[in-house]
């Protein structure tokens, strides 16, 4: 054989080896890394990242990538997002968004394009009831409402204010919550909503007073707490703050300083549990990204990791995306560090237990109460 043939038969089996290799099985990752809501998205972003490299340390034959897409946190970016990730073969399954209003948006395109989307935060009642092919491995509002609206009146509490954003995942927060506190007797004093973007709450806050609640529940993001949570201090509102684990995010403390001692909140994630996937979890993103991971990148964490699995199960390298979607229903007790995660077989609901914490002393403690 001459050298020439020799030559070209080594660059045809190197071509065909980059292509291989340039093109293996792949998640698309869409949520917010622009915009109002960026600081989610690009946790997220790091988690999944973490999940991903530590993935393909043991998964060398098969590995995997991530194709991140930006959002911006606005519905008709994540239609577009779903659209392209739909057309490119090479996406078994989706994780994102970051919104409920986004998630779904996009999701009505998974839905037609059969491509299967789990959200790691998209917590409105009506996600998953688009079609079989979405997911979620973070809690309802149905249910985070109701266990603090409980816990609130398990404290003896029987009047509460209620402050939440006005969008699709805030007014859900807020509904679930009143409901199940008024259904156990409680009295709401006040439901007040603000526009996402606003941060002077002193108008709902000399409101709130007047009505002489004997506690405020919050339905927003932890930026929006620690603004309140300041005014709250300045105004001299001295009642207990209670809030949904969208709170829960070390910045809120850095960012509110005093004001945030005393606040309750509820999550599926506490970085100073002692579990040992926990600490090593929290230990490898300090490492990287010199932080604390929040619930949000806990959140994002595990569900980069339960699509992994999922992916493996259906075949690896030779995963469908129909495969991957019923991998991902077939998921039982999965130990993520925000507990196991199970789906309901008719619902596609995770199945998660919550935890309580408070701000103490500039911190985050695990409370009975």
């Amino acid at each position: 054989m001459s050298s020439f043939k020799l030559t070209l038969g080594a660059a045809m089996l190197a071509a065909l080896s980059v292509s291989a290799w340039a093109a293996p099985v792949a998640i698309g990752y869409q949520a917010p890394l622009t915009g109002e809501y960026a600081q989610y998205g690009n946790q997220f972003r790091n988690a999944a990242t973490l999940a991903l490299d530590e993935f393909n340390q043991t998964h060398k034959a098969t590995p995997v990538v991530i194709k991140f897409a930006d959002s911006k946190g606005d519905a008709l970016e994540g239609v577009s997002i779903a659209h392209k990730f739909s057309d490119d073969n090479s996406i078994v399954g989706v994780i994102g968004d970051f919104s409920s209003t986004v998630s779904i948006a996009a999701g009505k395109v998974y839905a037609e394009t059969h491509v299967a989307q789990l959200s790691q935060t998209a917590s409105h009642p009506d996600f998953v009831k688009i079609s079989p092919w979405q997911f979620r491995n973070i809690i309802t509002e149905a249910y985070e409402g109701p266990y603090n609206a409980r816990w609130i009146s398990q404290n003896n509490i029987k009047k509460v204010a209620v402050v939440s954003i006005q969008n699709d995942w805030g007014q859900t927060a807020s509904k679930s919550f009143i409901k199940a506190f008024k259904d156990g007797g409680g009295e709401v004093t006040a439901a007040e909503s603000f526009n996402p973007g606003s941060r002077d709450f002193r108008a709902i806050l000399t409101k709130i007073a007047r009505t002489r609640p004997d506690a405020i529940y919050l339905a927003l993001m932890y930026e929006d707490g620690a603004a309140l949570l300041q005014q709250k201090l300045q105004l001299n509102v001295n009642v207990p703050v209670y809030g949904t684990s969208s709170m829960y995010e070390k910045k809120l403390i850095q960012l509110a300083g005093p004001a945030a001692n005393g606040v309750k909140l509820s999550t599926t994630f506490t970085a100073s549990s002692k579990e040992p996937a926990v600490q090593a979890f929290v230990k490898a993103y300090d490492a990287r990204y010199h932080g604390e991971p929040s619930m949000f990148a806990a959140q994002a964490y595990d569900a980069t990791r339960i699509m992994l699995n999922a992916i493996v199960k259906a075949g690896g390298d030779k995963a469908s995306r129909e495969a991957v979607r019923n991998a991902l229903a077939a998921t039982k007790d999965f130990p993520g560090v925000t507990g196991l995660t199970s789906f309901d077989p008719v619902t596609r609901e995770p199945a998660k237990n919550l935890s309580r914490l408070q701000v103490k002393n500039g911190e985050f403690s695990s409370v009975a109460n």
